[in-house]
This record gives structure tokens, C-alpha cells and sequence, in this order.
């Protein structure tokens, strides 16, 4: 049973800083790309930034020179460094692993997300 477990999140002015962390557990052979996404209260899911498992990365425009995504394989965790945080950034963050659990056998999984607010 693979599981995401995220951690991180909180309260913060704006122009403040936090990191986020995803660690992955269980029976995985590789962890290919990985992405953090946001969800705003009335608002639809979406993409923050992404990096393969070459390290490139890609980030959205909104998010771009504040944000950083990592990636530790020998810890399979994923951090989002975020700096210089807009209160619209407030917002649950989701990350998301494509995995190779075995050679023959890739699956996506989500972590429970992880809220974040930011204080004008």
C-alpha cells in the first residue's frame, strides 16, 4: 500500500515563507515525475509546478521566481519551497507522484493535502 504523507503547511503574513514536504511510503520501485497542485476554497484544482524524474522542472507563471519544487529520491520526498507567499496563494496544496511500483505496474497517488494561508 503505497501512501503520501504531506506536511508543511500553516499560517503566514504575506511575504513570509514555508516549505512544503510529500514523503512517500511502501512498496515503490521509482518515483517518475511529481507534481504540486493548489486548490482554493470555490475554486478547481490546479497545477503549481512539476519535476520529472531528470530533475526539470516547470512551474506555472503565477508562481514563478517565488516557488521552488525538489525532489530528495533517496528519501522519496518532494518539497515545494515557497518564498515571498501572496495572500491568493492561500490555497490546499496537493502533491502527486506517478509511481513504478514494479516493472510492469505504474500508479498515480495523491497526498491528503496540506492547507496554507497567507495574511494580507
Amino acid at each position: 500500500q503505497v501512501q503520501l504523507v504531506e506536511s508543511g503547511g500553516g499560517l503566514v503574513q504575506a511575504g513570509g515563507s514555508l516549505r512544503l514536504s510529500c514523503a512517500a511510503s511502501g512498496r515503490i520501485l521509482r518515483i517518475n515525475n511529481i507534481d504540486w497542485y493548489r486548490q482554493a476554497p470555490g475554486k478547481q484544482r490546479e497545477l503549481v509546478a512539476n519535476i520529472s524524474s531528470s530533475d526539470s522542472t516547470y512551474y506555472v507563471d503565477f508562481v514563478k521566481g517565488r516557488f521552488t519544487i525538489s525532489r530528495d529520491n533517496a528519501k522519496n520526498t518532494v518539497y515545494l519551497q515557497m518564498d515571498s507567499l501572496k495572500p491568493e496563494d492561500t490555497a490546499v496544496y496537493y502533491c502527486y507522484m506517478d509511481l513504478s511500483l514494479s516493472h510492469f505496474t505504474r500508479q498515480g497517488a495523491w497526498g491528503q493535502g496540506t492547507q496554507v494561508t497567507v495574511s494580507s
